[in-house]
């Protein structure tokens, strides 16, 4: 695969070859040298970054940039950023806008140059970058290009220079936006790595110079304080530092102030150019000004800059104080740079002055170095941040270090927060239990270190490695100009504990609060790993062990349990239903119809399937609205509805409705159904759904009828004629503003039934309990004569008995229980002891 990639590449740049001997140059690289130049040009570029241009694409990309480069003058940099396109360039870069450099070959440019598009966030997608031998006439104009071998440092011929030509593809570049100034920036890195560069070994040779000063005139300081700060100068210029900048800088007192003034000329790199000499530029903050005078050899420490060479982070700040004859502090010669790699793999027991800091943070915890114990804080030491292992005092750092040694052995979230030595930032290490760490969790920390400490940016490196803790390094920058004020780490600790919490164990302490020690135990093991990542998504930890109650409440194999409830931020007259379900999971032909015949409209369903539990064990949850608000208590009539409809207790129809809309429970709402159904049987020129409507178009009235039927049979009802004529009477009235004829019939027809009802078992309960223990029919016994819209002969009595299974009306025509059924609707099989229980 790979060689045929590399073998398309081939072609394609041929191709291009042979295009550009057709335009024989025009502008671009002379024919005889273009083929050359092609295949170094794209030398290191993938096939796959190529592949899918054109031939005249690649000839383009090459063309543009040979017309930037054959004008340089020397030690000057040329760059062009633009958006290329056919009818103006001749070519595109599928859409990308483009950067062309060219330059002096040297370090750290293509690091340097993605490095600051990267900062002004723009998407880099292909970086071409060949070098090539080049000669220019004095002017700078171009006369010779040819390709650079790689290994080679260039020819021998003086005027032969190699230089790094850059085609860098970026994001498209809006028409508005100011392409001039992408280019200053771009200079401006340009020129940072140019100066760092020339100079390197200008300032390598200061670190000689202070080394030899040291050696031969040293300050009156310690004598193995000057030890190590020699060998520790030493191997910082064994490229242990990549040396950015340099200055010196004279103390002098103002008055009360201190100032730092920089010496004219001294400068290398990036802080070549002389600094502002007014007093007021180099005035020290307080803390900085309390540490100035003090009579230490060495300051190591981040500046407040990043780097805009090599890579995006803090300047490494060593300063190297200088004393009078009196043995007073008069200055500083102050390198910038970058620790290099090594600095951070090397081990500790190899870097002066680390290694004599080691070795005194084991002396103060007493531990003996070749101790388990010792052992175990030298690996301590040996995984803590570098930077910070520099920058922090031993008094800190030893007890420091001890804890987190501690830490390391247990599973607990610790933080360590230190103030930098000038009070610029605050470097926060938190250590957690590797399982809890996660770029959500990091995020979260990033968030409560900031908005807590008031911090103007936060920087982090963490890592996890094989042992059980995680480690993530924050670096807290105020506002500049300011300072971080005092900070309650115990408050801060606290905050990440809870915000490094997974649900996981939220889950487990839920579950052990909700059912106690034992059986929240035995459930939190069975339950923790059940749910899936959708659910936890969704819902809490908490909700999830209220959730476990009600799956387990559920009985048998088989089963269902329900819940209505309202999430914060519903709006009105939306709600959410839960169904808990053992057994085969439901399908939305089973819900749905249930859920639409309560009025309500489902607008989102929601399913969890748990796993690696004995029953099969499903949640639904599903988003509901109504045209109006749903109180707590209609919110259980309505799951008790549901739950009646699924043990076959109530029928799939529009009577439902009235449990929301009339605040009915579903027996009530059941004994309207047995009576719409009875006036079926009776002729009634009405369909079931039109008596529905009604009903539900009629809330008063249809709650007073209900109303009425209770307070002529409920046993408790005590002065029942007195109550029964008040609501006969409010019924009434009532019918009065009834604006429709046919619901005016309907709703008469019902007053008519229910005060023709001589008697019914709706009352009586198989057991006590809900609504669910009562019988599972309902049976009227009505007085014929007192109904006239019945067709006749009208018997003396009729008994119609009603269920979800059966309906049947029984004809009396005299005293004895003689006679049969007139009409019957059998659904089931029908069961004769419901016939046979109702008593005259």
């Amino acid at each position: 695969m790979s060689a045929s990639l590399d073998d398309n590449k081939s072609e394609l740049i041929a191709k291009a070859t042979e295009l550009a001997h057709q335009r024989k140059g025009a502008g671009g690289p002379p024919a005889e040298s273009v083929g050359a130049l092609l295949t170094a040009y794209y030398r290191h570029v993938a096939p796959e970054d190529v592949l899918d241009r054109t031939d005249v694409d690649l000839y383009g990309a090459l063309a543009s940039h040979y017309k930037l480069a054959v004008d340089r003058p020397q030690g000057t940099a040329r760059v062009r950023v633009f958006t290329p396109s056919v009818p103006s360039d001749g070519w595109s870069a599928i859409g990308h806008s483009v950067v062309e450099v060219v330059t002096d070959d040297m370090p750290f440019l293509v690091d340097s140059i993605t490095m600051r598009l990267t900062e002004q966030q723009r998407g880099v997608h292909i970086v071409v970058h060949p070098q090539f031998e080049v000669e220019r006439d004095i002017t700078g104009t171009l006369q010779r290009v040819s390709a650079a071998e790689d290994g080679e440092t260039g020819s021998d011929d003086a005027t032969v220079t190699r230089e790094s030509w850059m085609h860098i593809e970026l994001d498209r570049i809006a028409e508005d936006e100011d392409v001039a100034a992408i280019e200053a920036s771009l200079q401006d890195v340009l020129r940072d790595v140019r100066e760092s560069v020339e100079d390197w070994q200008k300032m390598r040779a200061r670190v000689d110079d202070l080394v030899e000063e040291l050696e031969t005139a040293p300050p009156p300081l310690p004598a193995d304080e000057i030890d190590q700060g020699t060998a520790l100068l030493r191997w910082l210029a064994d490229d242990h530092f990549t040396f950015l900048g340099y200055r010196e800088y004279r103390l002098e007192r103002d008055g009360d102030d201190e100032v730092l003034r920089a010496l004219p000329g001294t400068g290398y790199g990036i802080l070549r150019a002389d600094q502002d000499m007014s007093s007021s530029f180099g005035k020290l903050p307080a803390l900085v000004k309390a540490k100035a005078r003090e009579k230490t050899l060495l300051v190591l420490a981040k500046a407040n800059s990043r780097s805009t060479v090599h890579r995006p982070a803090y300047l490494d700040y060593i300063g190297v104080k200088s004393f009078d004859e009196s043995g007073e502090v008069v200055g500083e010669r102050r390198f910038l740079g970058l620790f290099s790699s090594a600095a951070y793999t090397e081990s500790l027991t190899r870097i002066p002055l680390l290694r004599e800091k080691t070795a005194e943070v084991l002396r103060r915890v007493g531990f003996e170095a070749r101790s388990h114990a010792g052992k175990a804080l030298m690996d301590t030491l040996e995984n803590y941040p570098r930077d910070e292992m520099f920058q922090t005092p031993v008094d800190e750092l030893a007890p420091i270090a001890q804890a987190v040694m501690y830490t390391r052995e247990r599973r607990v979230l610790r933080l360590f927060v230190r103030r930098d030595t000038y009070g610029r930032y605050l470097s926060c290490l938190v250590y957690l239990p590797r399982d809890r760490y996660n770029t959500t969790v990091r995020e979260r920390f990033a968030t409560i270190l900031k908005r807590r400490l008031g911090g103007d940016s936060v920087e982090f490196t963490a890592r996890v490695d094989e042992s059980q803790t995680a480690r993530v390094h924050f670096v807290v920058r105020p506002p500049r100009g300011e300072l971080i004020g005092d900070v309650d780490t115990e408050d801060l600790e606290r905050r990440l504990a809870e915000a490094s919490r997974s649900w996981r164990d939220d889950f487990l302490n839920a579950v052990l609060g909700e059912y106690g020690e034992q059986r929240g135990a035995r459930l939190g093991r069975q339950y923790v790993d059940s749910f899936p990542e959708a659910y936890k998504e969704d819902f809490a930890a908490r909700t999830a062990s209220v959730d476990l109650g009600r799956l387990e409440a559920i009985e048998g194999d088989e089963g269902i349990d329900l819940a209505v409830y309202e999430d914060v931020d519903a709006g009105t007259g939306e709600a959410r239903l839960k169904v808990y379900r053992i057994g085969r999971p439901l399908s939305l032909s089973q819900i749905l119809p249930m859920l639409s015949s309560t009025g309500v409209e489902v607008i989102d369903e929601r399913p969890y399937a748990l796993e690696n539990l004995p029953r099969p064990t499903y949640i639904y949850e599903f988003g509901l609205r109504y045209d109006r608000s749903v109180p707590p208590a209609a919110r259980t009539l309505f799951q008790d509805a549901l739950r009646a409809v699924w043990d076959g207790f109530n029928e799939i129809d529009g009577f439902n409705a009235l449990v929301l809309g009339a605040g009915l429970t579903w027996r009530q709402a059941t004994v309207l159904r047995a009576y719409a159904k009875y006036m079926r049987q009776g002729g009634t020129p009405f369909a079931l759904d039109y008596i529905e409507g009604a009903l539900r178009g009629n809330v008063d009235i249809t709650q007073q009828l209900v109303a009425l039927f209770e307070a002529r049979f409920d046993p408790g009802v005590t002065d029942r004629d007195t109550r029964v004529e008040e609501i006969r009477a409010r019924i009434t009235r009532a019918l009065d503003d009834v604006a429709s004829l046919d619901h005016d019939r309907i709703l008469r027809s019902y007053l008519t039934i229910i005060g023709a009802t001589l008697r019914t078992n709706y009352f009586q309960h198989a057991g006590k309990g809900d609504e669910r223990a009562a019988k599972p029919y309902i049976s009227f016994k009505l007085d014929p004569s007192a109904i006239p819209d019945l067709p006749a002969p009208r018997p003396t009595y009729e008994i119609f008995v009603y269920s979800p299974r059966v309906e049947g009306v029984h004809l009396r025509f005299g005293a004895v229980a003689r006679g049969g059924l007139r009409w019957s609707d059998r659904r089931d099989d029908f069961r004769t002891e419901v016939l046979g229980l109702v008593k005259a």
